[in-house]
Parts: structure tokens; sequence; C-alpha cells
């Protein structure tokens, strides 16, 4: 094996250069893998990454490779929260990947090694790898370890919700203040089933990280084992010219969604696989709103993990790891053990020894928290390109719920009604003018959500979006309504005290108004323009629809 650079005397100027970074002989001679690491000290989930990429580079080595560690950018979702810095969160995707493109072509990567953890960096970063499509893998982060105060364990969620509870009257500022104190006590990415850990846990049912990926916290050795294992793998991955392409099938992608509905993984991951099936160039048959539909409708929830139960990712990793929940879901037929990984062999080989340690963790799948996944998705007049909820987060009461909409054309607006006790029971708060387009940037409303749950309405009031939520969020949330306000959706029309009607169980959202008044409505409307400069205007322009992925537009 060897490099681009290797090339006779032509390429002598571009190895003069790399003799500048102090490369040997031996070095010019090896295939170079380019380590495309996240690393941040802004981000709880990024600041040791540092490490992770040089364990990767030692794996790189012993396999007789010459590792190159470069930067990629990344947001910290819960930083951003609840300002505008928001709306940068989702954008940052697409420059993620534009990177990786970049980053990996202009330097001739024989192959590469995607190390990041949080939101918007692992989707970024695989749709990146996807259009490169050299050998490829990744080794994440990890996640933190739970919170803890007064022997109950806490996540960022709790905080958001303390945050709520604080607002409404409920706790007073020392008691916050000791929320504050220990609901993160260690870096990694969040402790509970939000974005970044379902994505990280879902790059294993992908094929394309190595099983513990997903749920061996970042304070473990065992991390640091693991991605020097993921630099041996990247060099095997290169001496057989196994890329993502290959290991990104229809099948391995539907096999994503089947672990996804059965870990009840954050609503982002409809969005993020939905992408990743654009950058395949999948067709709607292979893999859309509705195929997930379909697919939540005949897989077992068998996690029910924070936000939408008492369980952490370290719980998770204890009793056997997403390898564990892939094994249950191909004993039960539900799942193709024949799918190619990033070990080289397929899911059933390297799965075959896994076993769940503790079944209320991972429930059996003859006795699952329930028959269906943790993700649903919604249509009707109020939606009829669809929304997504995380079903397995919303209380049961809330399942069927009938009330009159407050309607705020941003975040801002309603969390200024919510944090001053305007909010009252049965209502259903539409917040407007958050999607992709209006936004622009889709900004996430865990502020919101997790306000209503602490005001103690989490069981009575509903609140749909076009935005979209954290993996954090729990409550009677639905999102990503598309088409968005911006777009001239439904939404967009909806007036002050009109009833909506949500009906989880059954799949639908709709606003009761007659037709021909929604018609109407929608003839007269104009929608809002926010006025944004910069890349959010770019991206305002050449963004689609959420139920698209929310990607750029192709040309």
């Amino acid at each position: 094996m060897a490099n681009t650079f290797t090339n006779g005397n032509g390429m002598a100027s571009q190895r003069s250069l790399l003799r500048a970074l102090g490369w040997t002989d031996s070095e010019m001679k090896k295939p170079i893998v380019g380590i495309i690491s996240a690393q941040s000290d802004i981000i709880p989930g990024h600041m040791y990454l540092d490490h992770i990429a040089r364990a990767a580079a030692e794996g790189v080595i012993a396999a007789g490779g010459k590792p190159v560690i470069v930067p990629c950018i990344g947001v910290c979702d819960g930083i951003a929260m609840g300002h505008k810095g928001m709306r940068y969160s989702l954008p940052s995707r697409e420059v993620i990947a534009d990177s990786v493109e970049i980053l990996s072509n202009a330097h001739a990567f024989d192959g590469i090694i995607l190390v990041g953890n949080c939101d918007k960096i692992i989707p970024g970063m695989l749709m990146g790898a996807v259009r490169v499509n050299k050998p490829a893998l990744f080794v994440s982060g990890g996640p933190m370890l739970a919170g803890r105060k007064n022997k109950k364990k806490l996540s960022l969620s709790s905080m958001f919700e303390a945050v709520g509870a604080y607002t409404s009257g409920h706790i007073d500022e020392k008691e916050l203040h000791s929320f504050e104190c220990t609901a993160c006590p260690t870096c990694g990415s969040c402790s509970g089933m939000f974005t970044a850990n379902s994505m990280n846990c879902l790059l294993e049912a992908l094929g394309m990280a190595l099983p513990g990926n997903g749920t061996i916290p970042m304070v473990y050795s065992a991390r640091l084992a693991l991605a020097k294992q993921a630099g041996e793998a990247v060099m095997g991955l290169i001496g057989k010219n196994v890329c993502p392409r290959d290991i990104l099938t229809p099948t391995a992608v539907k096999n994503a969604e089947r672990v996804d509905m059965a870990i009840g993984a954050s609503s982002n991951s409809v969005l993020h696989l939905l992408a990743l099936a654009s950058e395949l160039g999948f067709t709607k048959e292979q893999l859309s709103i509705d195929t997930m539909n379909e697919i939540s409708k005949t897989t077992p929830n068998l996690c029910r993990l924070a936000p939408a139960g008492e369980y952490y990712i370290e719980e998770l990793n204890e009793v056997g790891g997403i390898s564990a929940v892939i094994r249950s879901l191909i004993e039960a037929g539900l799942f193709e053990g024949e799918a190619l990984t990033c070990s080289l062999t397929t899911q059933e080989a390297r799965t075959k020894d896994a076993r769940v340690l503790d079944e209320e963790v991972i429930r059996p799948v003859s006795n699952p928290y329930s028959s269906y996944g943790g993700l649903a998705i919604l249509k009707g007049n109020l939606a009829p390109e669809g929304s997504v909820v995380k079903k397995s987060a919303v209380d049961p009461k809330m399942y069927h719920h009938s009330g009159p909409a407050r309607v705020f054309d941003s975040e801002e607006e309603a969390m200024e009604a919510i944090s001053t006790n305007k909010i009252q029971k049965g209502d259903v708060v539409v917040i407007r003018y958050e999607g992709p387009k209006g936004g622009p940037g889709m900004r996430e409303m865990l502020s919101p959500t997790s306000s209503i749950v602490g005001a103690g309405l989490g069981d009575t009031v509903a609140l749909i979006t076009d935005g979209r939520f954290s993996g954090a969020t729990r409550g009677a949330a639905i999102g990503h309504v598309c088409p968005e306000a911006a777009a001239g959706g439904v939404i967009g029309v909806v007036e002050e005290g009109d009833t909506i009607e949500i009906d989880i169980e059954n799949g639908t959202i709709d606003l009761k108004v007659p037709e021909d008044v929604i018609k109407a409505r929608l003839a007269a409307f104009v929608p809002k323009e926010k006025p944004v400069e910069g890349y959010l205007k770019r991206y305002r322009a050449l963004v689609t629809s959420a139920s698209d992925g929310a990607v750029f537009k192709k040309f």
C-alpha cells in the first residue's frame, strides 16, 4: 500500500512540503490516514477529542499507516440553546460535510477516521464521508456520566427543566444553582439518549463504527482502547478498499432506523438519516418519512433512557450496549444480520456473543416497553408532509389531545408567555417561523418544552413547531412540521384560539378549521422573512424542507 505522493518524480515538490513536516522516507511510502478531529475547548463532548485522535493515530501507526490529525468545526447545541446562536447549529452540519470533503480530497488521504461526538458534527462528518467515499470509520468521544443530586441521576434535560421550575416559582435560586453545579459532572456528550448519543449509537447500527462507540463513557480508558482499534481497523478497510458506500446500503440504513426506534433515539435522528439518504442518492421508496413510520410501527421500543426513562447511556453500556440491542433484533428477525460493517465482517458475526445483562434497561422483544418504536410521524392538514414526535417521551395522557392554539412567531415570544404563566392547561403552543428557512436554521426548542415541564404542565400542554427539538426534550412536543410557515405551510395561518387536534396513536395532527377557511387564509398569506446576513442568508436560499432532511438543493 502506498499513497498519491509516492508516484515518482512528478510528486517531488509535494514530497518536499511533507519533508518540511518532518516526514521520513519510510513514512512517505505509507497510506496516509486523515484523522479529522472536532476537538474544541467550548464543547464538553469534544474537550478531550485530542486524546481520542492521538490514540487513533497510534492504532494507525501500529497497523502500518501514516496518520495526520486535521481540524473540523463543531457547535455545542446546549450552549447555543435559547439565543440566536442556535440558528447556526443545523446549518453547521452542511459546513462540516463540506470540510470533510475538502480536507480529504485536497490532501489525497487514503482513508479517514472521523473523530467527533456531538449533535450535528457526527451527521455532518457522515455525509462528508459518503461524498468522499474513501475507506472510513468513526470513533466518537463518548457520553458523560450522569449527574447526581440527592441520590437521583440528572442530565442536561434535568437542568433545563429546573430553569422552568425556577421561572414558575417551584424552586428557589439556591436550588437552581445546585442543579447547575451537578447536572453535567464530567466531559462527554450529554448523558441521556439525546441527539449526540443517538447518532453515535446509530453509527454502530450503520456499520460505520466499532462496537461500543455509542455507549462507552468518555472518561473510561476503554474509550482510548477503542480509538486505537479504530486506527487499526481503518488500515484493514484501506487494504480491502472497502468504502462507506459499500457499507451504507439501503439495508444498513433501515437497520439503523430499526435500532433508532428500539432505543427511543432523538427526533433529530429522523432529520439526519433523511440527510444521509439524500447524500447516498436513495429513492423515497428506499427511505423517507413514510418508510420510517412503517419501520416504527413494526419495531418494539426496548429502551427508555433519559429523558424518556430513568436509565442513562452509562447503564446501557453496562448491560450490553448497542450490540445487545442489535442481537435482540436479529434474533427477532427485525435486523438484517448480513449487513457489512467497518470491522470487515457482518453485523451477525460481530454481535454473535452479545447478550442483554439487564432486561429492564434493554427489554426483550417479547416484553417491550411498547410494541411500536420510540418515534412517530404525524400527518394531517397541519402537516401534510409530516411532523415528528418522540412518542416514548410523551405522557400517554397526551397521546390524544385537543386544545386552543396559542400562536407565537418565534421561540422568544413563546418563552415570554410561558415564563409569565400565560399558558394554561389544555393549550397547544404553536411556535412558527423556526423551520430551516424561517429561522433560518431550524432552532431546537428545548427551553420552551423544558419550561412547560418545569411549570408542571407537561401532561396537559402540547407544543408544535416547524422548528425542531433537542433529544433532551420530553412531553407532547411535535416538531419538523412541514411545510414550514416560511414556505407557505398551514402552520403559518393558524390563528389564536383555533382548535388543534393531536392523535399520536393514529398518527394525525389537524387544524380543526373548515377547509374552505384554510384555503382562503392560505390565498391571502404572505410569509414573514427575518432579516439575516452572511452564511444564514445563503443557507436560507439553499436549504430544502425538513421532510427531505433539510439538505441543500442539488445542482
